[in-house]
């Protein structure tokens, strides 16, 4: 028999399709956000698993599933597995970076365009059919990105690709922290300088996030990093919920401690903070950062490409495009 295999969201057909040349598998068209317990039941007896980030990859799961041999998440993030325990496991895991790069970094200059601007306000103004009146001086006026100072925490691809964008198509002075400094070439091509946290946060007209998740950046923004921006300044985050403290953004949205946030991710995602819900300077997006069709198509066949690899099958068996504990190749064979 061929490997049993399970794909826990539902995929595009050529994904599906070219899973099913190799692996007995196992998928969910009709896109169910499976519990826990449903999750192990499936999972139960399989070698390998296209998650996501809505599942929880933990040591209660592999163990509680022994004969799984692989993880291949769809998504440049994985904080969702517990990748010390895969390890320890000899269980492979991989991501999908670089396909989502760019139109992530599209979706977060939107997102702070839109925040700036106050787009999502006044939408919902003339769908509520307030529009009465022109003209008034001070109706939805926001702020300005050409010429304005881009603050970006995190300075990965996302980051650089974002710092490309600003610098070259807004004329914005592009300020960045990040764990390392980039190389000067690098910093040379993006347009970026490199700042302490504490003058980015003071310096910036709008800050934008794409910093890992980790136990480390849990909330990295917090209530004493929203009191060093400026009253004017707008916040986006496309990088991952947990790396901004929700309640004090909320509060700091609407004491006016910062003019405005746009949001693509949160604490308990899919749930949101209810007071951001209320908040009339918050964009707030569905976790979208990747969704075009082309992206994600590629993001889903990546996983698939790692998975099949992973498990021994097709032209790159044994070694995945992407894996992000590449010592278990080593140690243990699928």
């Amino acid at each position: 028999m061929r490997p049993a295999v399970l794909a826990t969201r539902a995929t595009f057909p050529d994904v599906t399709a070219r899973l099913s040349q190799h692996f007995e598998l196992e998928d969910n068209p009709t896109d169910e956000i499976w519990s826990r317990e449903e999750l192990l039941r499936r999972l139960r007896g399989r070698v390998g698993v296209m998650s996501t980030g809505t599942e929880r990859i933990d040591a209660e799961l592999l163990d509680a599933c022994p004969s799984l041999k692989a993880v291949c998440n769809v998504g440049v993030g994985y904080n969702n597995i517990d990748v010390a325990a895969c390890t320890s496991r000899g269980v492979l895991v991989t991501n999908t970076p670089d396909v989502l790069t760019e139109t992530t970094a599209d979706f977060g200059f939107a997102l702070m365009m839109a925040t700036a601007r106050r787009i999502g306000e006044s939408e919902r103004f003339v769908r509520r059919g307030e529009w009465r009146k022109t003209g008034i001086h001070d109706h939805f006026v926001g702020g300005d990105l050409f010429g304005a100072t881009l603050g970006i925490l995190g300075m990965g691809r996302i980051g650089r690709a974002i710092a490309r964008r600003a610098a070259r198509g807004f004329d914005m002075q592009v300020i960045y922290h990040n764990r390392s400094r980039l190389p000067a070439n690098l910093e040379a091509e993006v347009g970026a300088r490199y700042v302490d946290k504490s003058t980015l946060l003071h310096e910036s007209d709008h800050l934008v996030l794409v910093l890992p998740y980790s136990k480390d950046s849990h909330h990295s923004i917090g209530a004493a990093e929203l009191a060093q921006m400026q009253p004017h300044a707008t916040l986006t985050n496309i990088a991952r919920g947990g790396i901004v403290d929700d309640a004090a953004l909320a509060q700091a949205l609407r004491n006016g401690t910062i003019a405005a946030a746009g949001l693509d991710v949160f604490e308990g995602e899919p749930d949101v903070h209810p007071e951001l819900l209320s908040l009339p300077n918050v964009v707030l997006t569905p976790h979208i950062g990747s969704a075009s069709r082309k992206t994600r198509l590629a993001m889903a066949m990546l996983a698939a490409d790692n998975l099949i690899a992973a498990l021994g099958a097709g032209e790159r068996a044994g070694k995945p495009p992407t894996a992000v504990n590449p010592e278990v190749l080593r140690g243990a064979k699928p």
